[in-house]
Formats: C-alpha cells, sequence, structure tokens
C-alpha cells in the first residue's frame, strides 16, 4: 500500500488499484435492461460466497450501479449479478450461476 495505490488479494489473485483524478465517465450497454457498464471487471464466485459477498455489501450501505439481483432468472445463462464502482471509479462486476457450465451459454 502505496499513498496513490494498494494492491488486494483478490481471491488468490493480486489487483491492483491506483488513484487518477482523470478517470472519465463509462459508457453503458443495455443488458436484461440495466445500463451495465461497458469497462468493467468481473469476478465469477461459487453461488454461497456470491451471497456472502451481497449480503456484506448490502449491510456496508454499498452504493450499487446495478443492486443485486438474479439476471436472466428462468432462461439460459441465468445468474446473480451485482455492479459497483471502487474508490477510483473502476466498475466491478460479481456474479455466480447457480449451474456452472452455464457460464459462457448462449
Amino acid at each position: 500500500e502505496a499513498d496513490r495505490w494498494i494492491d488486494f488479494d483478490f481471491f488468490g489473485h493480486q489487483v491492483s488499484f491506483h488513484i487518477c483524478e482523470e478517470a472519465e465517465n463509462l459508457a453503458t450497454n443495455e443488458v436484461d435492461g440495466k445500463p451495465v457498464p461497458v469497462r468493467h471487471f468481473g469476478a465469477i464466485l461459487p453461488w454461497v460466497d456470491w451471497h456472502e459477498l451481497r449480503d456484506r455489501l448490502v449491510a456496508a450501505d454499498t452504493d450499487f450501479v446495478i443492486e443485486p439481483y438474479i439476471r436472466f432468472k428462468g432462461e439460459t445463462g441465468e445468474q446473480a449479478t451485482m455492479f459497483f464502482y471502487d474508490p477510483s471509479g473502476n466498475a466491478l462486476e460479481f456474479k455466480s450461476f447457480k449451474d456452472p457450465s452455464q457460464l459462457y451459454a448462449t
């Protein structure tokens, strides 16, 4: 950790975040009727872990871009998803599939 950056152990991977005053508004694309940030980092968690993280983020009053919900309910690719911005304005998505084989289903 330093004044302008920090590294996190992100589920066994190193992710570095740097402060940048020149962050721009990010464009969105509509997916399932929601404005998904075009540029985003996504992590796929096991179903139970996603729900535990959701509960912790809700309890911490996280300001979600897209509130936690089940996307494509009852359809191919059904998934739990949520989006929020980190303190530097990077869009983060956390998702989970009850059926992991649906990850790249169309």
